[in-house]
């Protein structure tokens, strides 16, 4: 083996070598704290803090500010959107709670005070957001707005006071329709903006760990049964409203699915860094064969569906 050969090996090794002990050295920075960890616990509490100030101020220049302001008042829309808007509502709720008090278990913050401080953070964030709602011409304060998130907030701290395990989880998928080409301002005019606004294309599902409930079956951890709950049809909150606006007449309808899914966080792994990324993205469901019912055109399937 020449010089150049042995060079190459040994820039191979090093740098195989500093990756590794990077991975270590990460690892051992997500592994939670078994006590607390008084500068971690400040580092969460600071950056939930800046976070949630940065994204309220955002959030007001860019949603609010071009529609004039008004005396605070309450706007009943339960019966909008066929409720998609409050399934969003504990869905975000719930997640935005569970991720912050996972952050507080990372800085070995005890329990009471990651399910008090941590998981109540989404419902506060969320009725903030409704307060300013509640001051704004276009829209107003939502009582069912703020009962969904209060509702999301119960969900997570239940289950934790119950089976100190999340056995059901709100989650989350997204396939583009038809509808916002005719109101992009309402619905979307990019994929990230129908993500958020197009109701049509979001369904929400209760995804539950089968093995939590039947522990002494050889199901494998992590397989969940889904179900989920969608709707179709909808150009405006009513169909009064859309008949109004002059849009093109639709058939609202509900849709329910059966499927199957994932809890990422039940996959083993010792690294703690594969543990971090599946905690993240479990708010959303896994593409997987599903069958649909809807009033309008019975049962179907799909053989992936998300």
């Amino acid at each position: 083996m020449n010089l150049k050969s042995y060079c190459f090996y040994f820039i191979l090794f090093w740098f195989g070598t500093q990756f590794s002990l990077g991975q270590n050295k990460l690892d051992l920075f997500l592994k939670p704290a078994d006590t607390l960890n008084s500068k971690r616990q400040k580092a969460v509490l600071v950056t939930q803090t800046v976070v949630a100030s940065a994204a309220l101020v955002g959030l007001h220049q860019l949603w609010y500010a071009g529609y004039p302001k008004s005396n605070f008042h309450l706007f009943n829309d339960n019966q909008e959107w066929l409720q998609m808007d409050k399934a969003g509502h504990l869905y975000a709720s719930y997640h935005l709670g569970r991720i912050s008090a996972q952050a507080l278990k990372w800085s070995g913050t005890s329990a009471p005070k990651q399910l008090f401080y941590g998981a109540g953070a989404g419902f506060v964030f969320l009725t903030t957001v409704e307060v300013m709602d509640g001051f704004s011409s276009e829209w107003g304060f939502s009582v069912g707005d703020v009962l969904a998130n209060a509702a999301g907030t119960a969900w997570y701290i239940g289950q934790e006071l119950v089976w100190k395990e999340q056995r059901i989880q709100p989650k989350f998928s997204f396939h583009q329709t038809s509808y916002p080409q005719y109101r992009p301002a309402v619905l979307g005019s990019s994929i990230s903006e129908q993500i958020l606004k197009d109701y049509n294309g979001q369904t929400y599902w209760l995804s539950i760990n089968l093995h939590s409930f039947y522990k002494t079956t050889k199901l494998p951890k992590w397989l969940n049964l889904a179900i989920g709950y969608g709707a179709d049809g909808m150009l405006a909150g009513t169909a009064k409203k859309a008949h109004y606006l002059m849009y093109p007449e639709t058939q609202k309808t509900r849709q329910f699915y059966l499927s199957l899914d994932v809890d990422l966080t039940k996959i083993p792994t010792k690294s703690h860094f594969l543990k971090t990324v599946f905690l993240v993205f479990n708010h959303l469901k896994i593409p997987a064969p599903t069958l649909e019912y809807s009033v309008n055109e019975g049962f179907r399937g799909h053989l992936l569906y998300f």
